[in-house]
Parts: C-alpha cells; sequence; structure tokens
C-alpha cells in the first residue's frame, strides 16, 4: 500500500500547457462539470470532463506502467454580436489517451515519464484531421518524505512538460511543493496549483486555492476575422487564473464529491492563426466560476 500511495501522489500526469492545465492528482477516476459566465457579455462557458487511469504493477522493485483516458466536451455559449459567424464555435470535444512509466530512483526519489496524443476540435467536418491533434510528452522527478504521524508530509516535484499547442520550442518547467504540516492542515505552493487546506476531520475539508485552467481545442472550419489584419481563425483558446474556496465531503476512503467556488483574476478567451498568434480577443472581463464533481483517489 505504501509502494502504491507513493506511486499514485504523483503519476496520474494532467500536467498540461498555459492553454490547458490541472494539477497533479492522485485520482484514479474523475467525473466533473464546471460553469462560469462571461461577465460584461451574453456568453457563458460550460465543461463536462471525466477521465480514468489503470495502474499496472511491472515488478516488485517499484515499477509502474499506467494508461490512461480522457474525455472533455466544451459548451461555449458565444452569443456576442460579432463581424463573423459563431454557430460553429459552441461545442468542441477532447478525447485524448496517454501512457506513464514510473521507477524508484532511490528510497526517496522517484522518476516519471508520461507521452499522450489528444484530439481537440468543433469537429464540424464530422470527421477528424490533422491539425485537430495534439501532442504532449512530460518528465518528473519527485521526492517524498514520510513518517509515522501523516500519510506523506511532505512532496516535492520537479518538472518539465511539452505540448504542441503552447507556441513555444520548448519544453516549460513545473514546479511544485506539499507540506502536511500539522494532522488538520496542509498546504502546496507551485505550478499549476497553490492552496492551503483544513481537514476538520476524515470526512469534511475546505480550502482556498489560486490556480491555472482553460482550454484549446482547433477550429476545423477556419473563417476570416475582420481586424487590422484581416487573419484566418484557425483555433481557440481560452487561459484561466482564479482563486476561490473549495469543499470536499469523502463518502469513503476513496470515494469523495468536491465542489470550488471563485473568481478569475486573468480570463483570456482568444482565437488564434495558423502561427498560433493571438488574432482576435472574445473576452478578458474576469467573472464567477464554479466546479463540481465525483472522484475516486488512491488517498
Amino acid at each position: 500500500m505504501r509502494l502504491a500511495l507513493i506511486v499514485m501522489s504523483f503519476i496520474i500526469l494532467w500536467i498540461g500547457n498555459t492553454t490547458e492545465v490541472s494539477g497533479q492528482t492522485t485520482d484514479i477516476a474523475r467525473i466533473e462539470y464546471t460553469y462560469f459566465p462571461q461577465a460584461d457579455s451574453d456568453n457563458s462557458f460550460r465543461r463536462f470532463r471525466s477521465f480514468v487511469n489503470i495502474p499496472l504493477k511491472l515488478n516488485d522493485k517499484g515499477a509502474y506502467l499506467i494508461p490512461g483516458v480522457e474525455y472533455r466536451n466544451v459548451n461555449f455559449k458565444y452569443e456576442d454580436n460579432e463581424n463573423f459567424n459563431t454557430y460553429k464555435l459552441d461545442r468542441f470535444h477532447s478525447f485524448k489517451g496517454n501512457l506513464a512509466y514510473t521507477f524508484k530512483l532511490s528510497e526517496d526519489w522517484r522518476f516519471a515519464a508520461e507521452a499522450g496524443v489528444k484530439i481537440a476540435s468543433n469537429l464540424t467536418t464530422d470527421e477528424v484531421i490533422d491539425d485537430d491533434f495534439i501532442y504532449e510528452g512530460s518528465v518528473y522527478f519527485v521526492k517524498i518524505k514520510e513518517d509515522e504521524r501523516y500519510v506523506e508530509p511532505w512532496r516535492l516535484i520537479l518538472g518539465l512538460n511539452y505540448s504542441t499547442t503552447t507556441g513555444f520550442p520548448f519544453p516549460l518547467p513545473i514546479v511544485n511543493y506539499y507540506k502536511r504540516f500539522h494532522p488538520n492542515w496542509s498546504y502546496t505552493v507551485g505550478t499549476p496549483k497553490s492552496n492551503l487546506k483544513h481537514y476538520f476531520n476524515d470526512k469534511h475539508a475546505i480550502q482556498t486555492f489560486v490556480t491555472l485552467d482553460g482550454f484549446f481545442a482547433n477550429i476545423q472550419e477556419n473563417f476570416r476575422v475582420q481586424t487590422p489584419e484581416n487573419g484566418i481563425a484557425e483555433s481557440i483558446s481560452m487561459t484561466i487564473v482564479l482563486s476561490g474556496v473549495g469543499y470536499e465531503y469523502n463518502f469513503t476512503d476513496h470515494i469523495s464529491f468536491y465542489t470550488y467556488a471563485g473568481y478569475t483574476l486573468r480570463n483570456d478567451i482568444r482565437l488564434r492563426d495558423k502561427d498560433m498568434d493571438d488574432l482576435y480577443t472574445i473576452n478578458k472581463s474576469n467573472t464567477f466560476y464554479a466546479r463540481g464533481g465525483l472522484k475516486f483517489s488512491i488517498l
């Protein structure tokens, strides 16, 4: 069990790029719904998300192979009056398959690598095209120190992540530090999420947090946007920095309900051209944010 806790404390690899980011998580499976309206606009954003990861033990020395699949359905209610047709921008789908491998470097250190391919698109042609594919890869070095009081008193994650949607020809760094400094308190500092969490008991916990969220998708039927550049929109991206409070209720040791509510510190939705350059800003007004779901976790 101790080995499984170490493995799953970092190997569910959801360290995305600047347009679609989630955090390191110990979750095996999750079902989640996100909603937030767009301030100063009739637009709104809704997202359904689900995933499952399956750890497969390779040997008795701590090596695991972990395949995973994820599906996201984004409903973007684009109601603003524009000089281009928006009806084909209301629904985006994302299908992802990934494979991770991890093994122990020493008693405290562990290495993990992950590669994945994603299809993210509005799928208006009812078929998948080359531009719908996104390729991702990550490597991590993780150090975890345990003691008899807590499951994981502290954890350090150092890594690099590369995605074909970031617009950067090099990997981006990942740094994350977790500390359970009291039976009722823990904190996390780093990317993509920082939080302070209070555990009332085995059933109830609350947290304050700052985190990143967002999405990126290809637009299959490209269109011209009337701007000074008169560019062609080929993809859409949303980058969000948000803060708020969250609540978790544990039905069992491994099944939990969670809900988060907050306000965006940055809310940036843009159309991009073929070179991944910003072409048109749809909305960047800060707004209310809400998210909730069920998760099955190893911890």
